[in-house]
């Protein structure tokens, strides 16, 4: 990595520094906004009431609990990852509800336009990456000696979200499953004799 020195021998941030910084702020950010919205129905969000309804709706339940995990998995990993603090945990939390929230556009196709999953794989991903680049040097991970980012943190992080992703997720499409066979129709009527 290129570090800058200035006349007085002090080293000063580098691009990369910046880089990540602008990153986690945005990314951060646009997470933290869209948590609040589940969570207390600001920006136009429907509150925990309202998300809680439209989660029961695609198939996570229960409802107000589901709203509560994922809200709190946005909102709480997007200002960690914003602040730089517990970068590690806050990226692998804000990934895997945006695995959760890919899996309901999934069916509608790759592209936001068309209602499908592009835009909270972007941010998952980008989540996912900051966890593992790590914060940068502008951070409070790094202001603090780096104690809640850890390099074993990284990968325990990812893989105790991965597992509670699976997890819920695989319900939900066991809920679907046994909701759409339930409501098919019989291919025949039954004749009374």
């Amino acid at each position: 990595m290129t570090r800058y020195t200035t006349r007085g021998g002090r080293t000063c941030y580098d691009r990369r520094d910046l880089g990540l910084l602008l990153l986690r702020l945005g990314t951060g950010g646009v997470l933290a906004a869209h948590g609040a919205q589940k969570l207390f129905g600001w920006f136009g969000g429907g509150g925990i009431e309202g998300t809680g309804r439209f989660m029961e709706s695609v198939g996570y339940a229960p409802g107000k609990a589901s709203a509560t995990a994922a809200g709190l998995a946005e909102a709480g990993g997007g200002v960690l990852l914003a602040l730089g603090l517990a970068t590690p945990a806050a990226g692998a939390a804000a990934a895997g509800a945006m695995a959760g929230a890919a899996a309901v556009h999934a069916p509608s196709g790759f592209f936001a336009q068309e209602g499908g999953y592009e835009y909270a794989a972007t941010l998952g991903l980008t989540a996912a990456g900051l966890a593992v680049a790590g914060p940068g040097r502008l951070s409070l991970d790094h202001a603090l000696g780096h104690a809640v980012n850890r390099g074993w943190m990284t990968p325990a992080a990812f893989a105790a979200v991965a597992a509670a992703t699976v997890v819920v997720v695989g319900a939900r499409n066991r809920r679907l499953r046994k909701a759409e066979e339930g409501e098919q129709e019989a291919l025949f009527e039954e004749v009374e004799e």
